[in-house]
């Protein structure tokens, strides 16, 4: 489904890029994407907004009111869109796709970096320093921590997945061993 989504999801994704392109909007979206994801991401809302007892108005008026003054004409006119084809729980994967495509426009990557504890942010500006010297484009860290990877880190940028934690380099070493 995960893939369905994604394919359903581009071509808006692509439509709300270029007119982010054409009005010079490419923040303002992003962040409207970025809202209205996390709106439909709430399990209660979601429900809300999927159930097929509740009439489109009803689903319109949902997200219109939440949203409030965060969407413009254009925003609540996609909403609006988006209920009318049954397609407003694609909102989280619109809003990934369109992030992807701006980033790629700007020469910026969002990059995910997992660790066995908190990172403060000194690190965290080091760890881009170095990723944006690897890497050749503007790094945005979303950092998070999973105990279970004992101690380093676990690095995550598009396709390119470096895994410097314990728990991975224990994991090649049983794979090694057979175990």
């Amino acid at each position: 489904m995960a893939a369905d989504a994604i394919t359903l999801a581009r071509p808006y994704a692509e439509a709300i890029f270029a007119r982010a392109l054409e009005t010079d909007r490419l923040a303002p979206w992003g962040d409207t994407l970025a809202f209205l994801a996390a709106v439909v991401s709430d399990p209660m809302a979601r429900d809300f907004v999927t159930n097929p007892a509740v009439d489109q108005e009803k689903k319109i008026e949902f997200l219109l009111e939440v949203a409030g003054e965060r969407l413009d004409t254009e925003g609540a006119n996609l909403v609006k869109l988006l209920v009318a084809n049954g397609r407003q729980v694609l909102l989280p994967q619109i809003a990934e796709l369109y992030q992807a495509m701006r980033n790629e426009h700007e020469g910026s990557l969002e990059v995910e970096v997992t660790s066995a504890f908190a990172l403060d942010e000194q690190l965290e500006r080091q760890l881009a320093t170095l990723l944006k010297e690897k890497l050749g484009r503007d790094v945005h860290i979303h950092s998070q921590e999973d105990p279970g990877l004992i101690g380093g880190v676990k690095i995550r940028a598009g396709d390119l997945v470096i895994d410097g934690s314990v728990a991975g380099q224990l994991s090649r070493l049983a794979n090694e061993l057979g175990i």
